[in-house]
């Protein structure tokens, strides 16, 4: 039997995994605003994250802060922040398109053209291959001939130094 002490440090063990995997799902609304500010591209041009612009006198980030405080503050889904926000500036404030309906292509379709580009050069080299294989040595056509030898001396002779 397991004694008193190991079976307290069994619950004591199981307790802490429980507070560990509860905890893993929480987040609190700070680093939900900086996740989402992280999916996000400042629209002022200069490219950079939405909470890491420091272009000087950026005319977009503060206020593009304050929308995003707002939307977290509202309390609505991730998906519907950036929705809101792929509304108001277009799909391009958005760092990564978001999963799901067309946006889907932007992931998929890479994928897909290297997949197709890598079987059509396959497809091409097997044609080149047999291409060369019935040339002319299968044709009945002999690849050496008398005619070769005499050229092949000739260029010989006159490359000689």
């Amino acid at each position: 039997m397991l004694s008193r002490m190991t079976t307290r440090r069994w619950w004591q063990s199981a307790a802490v995994c429980l507070l560990a995997v509860l905890m893993l799902g929480a987040s609190d609304a700070s680093s939900r605003f900086g996740r989402l500010g992280h999916e996000m591209v400042c629209v002022c041009g200069c490219g950079q994250i939405l909470l890491e612009c420091n272009h000087v006198g950026c005319p977009d980030s503060d206020r593009m802060i304050g929308e995003l405080r707002q939307q977290v503050a509202g309390g609505g889904p991730d998906t519907a922040v950036l929705n809101w926000f792929a509304a108001k500036y277009g799909p391009t404030v958005l760092a990564a398109p978001i999963r799901g309906g067309f946006d889907n292509a932007a992931w998929i379709m890479p994928v897909v053209v290297f997949l197709l580009a890598t079987v059509g050069t396959g497809i091409l080299i097997t044609l080149w291959r047999k291409r060369t294989r019935t040339g002319p040595a299968l044709a009945g056509i002999p690849t050496h001939s008398v005619h070769d030898d005499e050229l092949r001396e000739r260029i010989r002779r006159e490359t000689q130094y």
